[in-house]
């Protein structure tokens, strides 16, 4: 006796087409399979994983790296002479990479959720290499060129990191539905146990991970420092051309505490503001001594200095992307503006009771100053008539006679040294980018007197981090962005801290718990009925004459496609048609 069971017809899905036809380009029903994933597709499931993770560290490493991106820039016109900027090619290809492997990412957990076989497609193979080796080579190139600025992960983690942990055990929570559900259909026991222990032991790994999160944020308000004061990193650069007069006046009208700049010796003996070695990037050097552009700045008088014009880069270059925001009359003032001399700026500063702190560079040997650019310092502070107590002095050459000459100055180091070290040497400030202090550091430095400055600080997240560290000031190339930051962005006792992760956890527990529950009991149902797990996907022709596998597809197309208006009629003829069998055979018995 034959046993028959009729073939069936079954309907499209589209959105299973779609996923799997994106991801491995297996659009047609039979080409789709339940079965295992090779061990090749999971060598390369990994390396999309890992593609997935690095990209992710990049992109939040570019993100949080937003407050040095004026460095950034300056270190590649150091290094190519041409002035661009080199972050909107980075953003841009870091930004597209990163929702490419990313969107790779979600067909992959939709394959696994649906139980489909895993097989990238050779293109997005190719795809995920660029991405990984371009990232890599993004990664050593930041290394050697920039590498100081990794410290802004684990500082800017101090704002992020209880945020980011909460973001982190919702993903993973959410992946719950999709483990359990593996756990639940396959029969494999090793399977079962190797999956459930690796999420487990992630669960875990999350839930303590806020014993390990250390932010200065996480504190009693009552014990919060008053408010850093703002100096203007060289005026407020943001909003006018650098070292510039109306740059300085810009910082002072959104009232800042001090004046940050670089200070070099001209050829005459004159302190000038000059930032970079050359006058190329800042002013119209090139058209007005175009034999002389690459000279350094200290390899010109007074008078030839006098001619440049340093306000009209400005307005071409645009290097903050502010320039659409000026008016009229301010692009004008820009547009004529000049080198500024150190006595112009210490007028400045005495006229509104402000600080000034400035970085001396020393002429080089065959210089005629190279001797006494102390003296013509000191002569410029003298002569501008300055209070001293408003002026940071910072060399540290012939500091002792400094002091004898002029007591009154405010001695301020850029050398980190231990707090002890710089009392003993009479020095009272202390002046470090953001980076080389930690926030115990900060405090050390507090208690003991020491008046501590960091640099160049921009975003208000990283102003509240130092803010709850209790640093003294920060200077800064964006004073009219920290002037609306009245208050930490966040500020959290450790009790309600303690409170909220504990929550989040139990939560998160609870979830995983009851979706297991739910899968394993879903499945027990199933099993029950009496049901047996097929795959909906296949359809399996049993023909009375072998057929060659071409065949075999275009029979399974008909029967997948074709419009089936009088019920099992219509796939019977399309079987008769191809001289196939409209029943298969189960099962022969005797």
């Amino acid at each position: 006796m034959v046993k028959h069971q009729p073939l069936q017809v079954y309907e499209r899905q589209l959105c299973l087409s779609c996923i799997t036809g994106i991801y491995g380009c297996r659009w047609k029903r039979y080409q789709r399979s339940h079965d295992d994933t090779t061990k090749w597709e999971l060598l390369w499931s990994f390396i999309l994983l890992f593609t997935f993770f690095l990209l992710l560290v990049w992109f939040y490493f570019w993100w949080e790296a937003h407050n040095d991106y004026n460095e950034f820039n300056w270190f590649l016109y150091n290094r190519s002479g041409e002035w661009s900027d080199g972050t909107v090619p980075i953003l841009a290809t870091t930004a597209a990479g990163f929702t490419y492997i990313a969107f790779l990412i979600v067909l992959a957990f939709c394959h696994i959720a649906l139980g489909q076989q895993l097989n990238l497609h050779w293109l997005h193979k190719i795809g995920v290499t660029a991405a990984l080796l371009t990232t890599i080579v993004g990664v050593i190139s930041v290394n050697q060129t920039w590498g100081q600025e990794w410290d802004v992960i684990p500082i800017s983690l101090q704002a992020t990191g209880p945020f980011l942990h909460i973001g982190a055990l919702a993903a993973i929570t959410a992946l719950s539905w999709i483990v359990a559900g593996q756990v639940a259909r396959t029969e494999k026991m090793v399977f079962q146990i190797v999956v459930v222990l690796l999420y487990v032991g992630v669960l875990l790994a999350l839930y303590v991970v806020p014993l390990y999160i250390t932010s200065p944020c996480i504190m009693d308000p009552s014990t919060l420092k008053p408010r850093p004061d703002v100096i203007g990193h060289q005026g407020a650069p943001m909003l006018a051309p650098e070292n510039t007069l109306w740059s300085f006046q810009r910082a002072l009208q959104m009232n800042v505490t001090g004046l940050e700049t670089d200070v070099a010796i001209s050829l005459d003996g004159v302190p000038f503001l000059m930032h970079d070695r050359t006058l190329r990037r800042t002013t119209d050097v090139e058209k007005v001594f175009p034999d002389r552009q690459l000279d350094e700045t200290s390899h010109f008088n007074w008078t030839d200095l006098q001619q440049l014009n340093a306000g009209q880069w400005f307005l071409k270059y645009d290097p903050f992307w502010t320039v659409h925001s000026l008016s009229p009359h301010e692009k004008d003032l820009i547009a004529n503006q000049s080198v500024c001399s150190l006595e112009q700026l210490l007028k400045l500063a005495s006229y509104h009771n402000t600080t000034v702190v400035f970085r001396l560079r020393r002429p080089p040997p065959e210089h005629p100053r190279y001797n006494s650019w102390i003296n013509d310092t000191l002569h410029a502070v003298q002569q501008s008539g300055v209070p001293q107590s408003l002026v940071m002095w910072t060399p540290d050459e012939h500091r002792a006679q400094v002091r004898q000459l002029a007591p009154g100055l405010i001695q301020t180091s850029v050398e980190k040294r231990s707090p002890q070290s710089l009392l003993e040497y009479g020095i009272s400030r202390l002046l470090l980018r953001y980076n080389r202090a930690s926030t115990q550091e900060i405090r050390n430095f507090s208690g003991s007197n020491i008046n501590l400055t960091l640099y160049t600080v921009n975003e208000p997240w990283l102003y509240s981090v130092l803010w709850c560290s209790g640093v003294s000031s920060v200077s800064s190339e964006a004073p009219h962005i920290l002037k609306k930051v009245p208050y930490p962005i966040w500020l959290m006792r450790p009790d309600e801290y303690c409170l909220m992760w504990v929550s989040a956890d139990l939560i998160s527990f609870a979830v995983v718990i009851g979706i297991f529950i739910f899968q394993n009991y879903h499945m027990i149902r199933y099993r029950a009925s009496g049901m047996r797990s097929y795959n909906p996907e296949q359809i399996m022709l049993s023909a009375a004459v072998s057929r060659s596998n071409r065949d075999i597809n275009v029979m399974k197309e008909k029967l997948i496609f074709s419009e089936v208006r009088n019920g099992v009629g219509s796939a019977e003829e399309l079987c008769e048609d191809n001289d196939y069998d409209y029943y298969t055979n189960r099962g022969i018995s005797q």
